[in-house]
């Protein structure tokens, strides 16, 4: 079996002094090992292909056979860490919560548990025949969503 923290310790020495960080590990029971590694400005082949041949060298596939994905984490999937929100700042996002919400607006702030977004909201104001769009901002606790995505828009 495949020592995940061994395996954590080797793709954190790999990323230190860089921007890198660990979006996730997981270990298949088939031994099917998938690292997903983001940075600010994104990862290229050259670095994911350099952490998979410092893991091969730690863990040697005549011992364990085991197959190895590296890459970064994918555009449309959920955040899963901090690096991913700080990441997005300034970005559309969209959040669905735990309550069955579903919000889109821009990513202004993250905090240790939480993170803010602004809301378009249509107001109607007195003495205008249109309503404006005024953006609110939403505070929620990371732990209330079920995801946060990026959200590509086509405008």
């Amino acid at each position: 079996m495949i020592d995940k923290e061994l395996l954590a310790q080797t793709v954190a020495e790999s990323i230190k002094d860089t921007d890198i960080f660990i979006v996730d590990i997981t270990i298949g029971a088939d031994n099917a090992i998938v690292v997903e590694l983001d940075s600010p400005e994104g990862i290229d082949i050259d670095t994911c292909a350099a952490i998979t041949r410092r893991i091969e060298e730690v863990f040697d596939r005549d011992k364990e056979d085991y197959s190895l994905e590296v890459g970064s984490a994918g555009l449309t999937s959920p955040f899963k860490v901090k690096g991913q929100y700080e990441k997005n700042i300034g970005n559309k996002v969209e959040v669905l919560t735990k309550d069955g919400r579903k919000l889109k607006g821009t990513l202004i702030s993250v905090g240790d548990d939480d993170f803010t977004i602004a809301i378009a909201k249509k107001v109607k104001e007195p003495g205008k025949k249109r309503p404006v769009e005024v953006e609110e901002p939403e505070t929620m606790k990371m732990a209330d969503t079920k995801h946060v995505i990026y959200l590509i828009d086509f405008k």
